[in-house]
């Protein structure tokens, strides 16, 4: 019998996370367990209550903006179950258009950036062998995003600390007004994402030999254009977009194949492909 699998999904009342956990729970056995996690304690409770699946799913309240409750959450699941199977950090603060983005900076950050480096520090070391963790991001995650000027901030050979710090000094000019004359764009998503990214990779870096010696797999992924609140305001044309159910099938498909293709290992992928970093033509997953 295979042992108990460990899931848990950050972000996930809604959307691509709930998505996400619909979907583990449906191709998970029933002796496996899903934590479907969420700041507000009413809504993880109506969001476990709608989740239709084999697997057991159990409800976390859990805000990823404090890196002391993730770390006791990635203990906690260390002493009870000896790691934990799949993590998927896909809790994203609010972003509208309607509002100046210096007064959305810092929950925005805090939660995309901030959450994404918690989840990355406490449950990589909890990962138990032939384990998968994904970072939901964006396409807008690849480098060439970015201007010149401030692409050498967010290249590979920086560590977890360094890209941390580049975060907050842009949060800084954000707040100083001073942000574009230092090179970052005016939409502050597009940082955000290259974080998120640069992140996976300083971390993935520190563990690549051994991760792939025994089939574990540390990534980031882009769901692609999805119809959901947090996307409807920023764009007028839905019509090639997809379901969040649509859009999570490759990401399940990646967390549940039990063979690790080396390409894959640190990088952004897409629908079974690798979007370069330094951007250009996608390569495809074996």
């Amino acid at each position: 019998m295979r042992p108990q699998r460990i899931a848990l999904v950050t972000g996930a009342n809604q959307g691509i996370g709930f998505a996400l956990v619909q979907g583990l729970a449906a191709r998970l056995d029933a002796a496996d367990l899903v934590l479907l996690t969420g700041r507000n304690p009413e809504r993880v409770a109506a969001a476990v209550a709608r989740v239709d699946g084999t697997a057991q799913v159990e409800g976390r309240v859990l805000d990823v903006t404090d890196a002391a409750a993730v770390a006791d959450l990635a203990a906690d699941l260390q002493a009870r179950y000896g790691g934990v199977d799949l993590v998927i950090s896909n809790a994203i603060g609010p972003l509208t258009p309607d509002r100046p983005q210096a007064e959305q900076a810092d929950e925005f950050i805090a939660v995309a950036n901030g959450g994404t480096d918690a989840v990355l520090r406490s449950f990589t070391p909890v990962l138990r062998p032939a384990g998968r963790l994904i970072v939901v991001a964006s396409s807008l995650g690849t480098l060439d995003q970015l201007d010149a000027k401030v692409q050498p901030l967010f290249e590979d050979g920086h560590t977890l600390d360094e890209i941390e710090q580049t975060v907050e000094d842009w949060r800084q000019t954000i707040h100083a007004g001073t942000a574009a004359e230092n090179g970052w764009p005016e939409w502050i998503n597009i940082p955000s994402k290259v974080a998120q990214v640069a992140a996976v990779r300083a971390v993935a870096a520190t563990r690549r030999t051994e991760d792939l010696a025994d089939g574990t797999l540390i990534a980031a992924v882009c769901p692609g254009l999805v119809d959901t609140r947090a996307s409807r305001p920023w764009f007028d044309d839905f019509s090639q977009a997809r379901t969040p159910e649509e859009a999570v099938e490759p990401i399940l498909d990646l967390l549940l194949t039990g063979h690790v293709d080396p390409s894959t290992y640190g990088e952004l992928i897409r629908d079974g492909k690798v979007l370069p970093w330094l951007g250009g033509k996608t390569t495809t997953r074996g």
